[in-house]
């Protein structure tokens, strides 16, 4: 493949939110002669030679969607792309569709959030396919949905021994926003007296600001304070330090999610409990417990705690094999190449 258009919000790694960006860029850098990253900003020092970079950084919504168009008219200009990503925003899907159509390029789509809204419908219908984790970690019944796995750098994440020690070191990574179900994982603590818990997030909007003080409010209300730590997101980079000191990742969030972190946990022979039936075909039932039971988590994390090394051997594997960056990208250029051939073009 000649040329891939990249579109997401920010290409940086240190983002605590949009950090896998970077390495999802280089493995499709990897793959393609040239990618061409749009976003409002990115940290090009940590790009492979050939990446360019196009920015539509705006002070309004509207203005960026402007500044996007143009770049991309631009830079159509410059030479037909063999396809475009928009990764994680639909909303870009939308407003390329309208100059990409016409000149027969493909349009795909990386999915992998439980709200729909108009935007992800009208991506829908303009996308020739929208790719996610699983069928099911994208909120919309669709025959151009495509299930490729996800895209973990397991070299960032490598295995590591957990050593036996007195009580249990609990993590859940996420915003704090009401989906992610850390209350669920505070109110678990309750029937696991031994353990330990710490949660870190992004406070990304008004209303998680809200929702980490309840947080508070419950911790001091279960008389939990000595047990509980409620700390600020932290960089990509220091969550595989953060996976290391930790003996169970607790994952609670509500619906069909397929939050990453699940994924780099395993990676780093990690045990995790979840709540999302997406991780069905992947981690084994004592590991899984049912939306919002917190009782179901706590014993959940005893099992987990005492769980053997090859099964947190085999966990990896399968991360490495079916959710790798390499294999992503693998998936995402074979994606374009379908919408292609479906459109009779080289």
């Amino acid at each position: 493949m000649r040329k891939l258009i990249f579109v997401t919000q920010q290409v940086d790694s240190a983002h605590p939110t949009l950090g896998a960006a970077t390495a999802l860029v280089r493995a499709l850098a990897e793959r393609v002669d040239e990618v061409v990253v749009f976003a409002a900003s990115a940290t090009l020092a940590e790009l492979p030679a050939n990446v360019r970079f196009r920015g539509f950084a705006a002070p309004s919504q509207a203005l960026r969607g402007l500044r996007f168009e143009v770049a991309l008219v631009r830079e159509l200009a410059r030479g037909r792309p063999d396809a475009l990503l928009a990764h994680m925003s639909p909303i870009y899907a939308v407003l390329a569709a309208p100059v990409l159509r016409p000149a027969r390029v493909p349009i795909l789509l990386w999915f992998t959030q439980q709200r729909a809204g108009p935007h992800l419908r009208r991506a829908a219908r303009v996308a020739d396919a929208i790719l996610s984790v699983d069928e099911r970690s994208v909120p919309l019944k669709s025959s151009k949905v495509r299930a490729i796995g996800h895209g973990v750098e397991t070299a960032a994440f490598p295995c590591v021994g957990h050593e036996a020690r007195d009580g249990l070191r609990l993590l859940s990574l996420g915003r704090y926003s009401e989906v992610k179900g850390h209350d669920v994982a505070v109110r678990a603590l309750r029937a696991v007296p031994h353990a330990e818990l710490t949660v870190c997030g992004e406070e990304a909007t008004p209303d998680d600001v809200h929702v980490r003080a309840r947080l508070r409010e419950l911790v001091r209300e279960l008389g939990l304070e000595a047990r509980v730590r409620l700390l600020d997101a932290v960089p990509r980079s220091r969550v595989p330090e953060l996976l290391v000191e930790a003996d169970v990742l607790v994952n609670a969030t509500h619906g069909a999610s397929a939050d990453k972190v699940v994924f780099e946990a395993l990676a780093s022979c990690l045990p995790v409990v979840a709540a999302s039936p997406v991780f069905d075909g992947l981690l084994p039932p004592e590991l899984r417990f049912a939306d919002g039971d917190d009782g179901g988590l706590a014993q959940c994390v005893q099992r987990a705690a005492s769980l053997p090394e090859p099964e947190r051997l085999r966990l990896r594997a399968r991360v490495e094999a079916e959710h790798s960056v390499g294999h992503w990208a693998d998936e995402v250029v074979a994606a374009a190449a379908e919408a292609r051939r479906r459109r009779g073009l080289p």
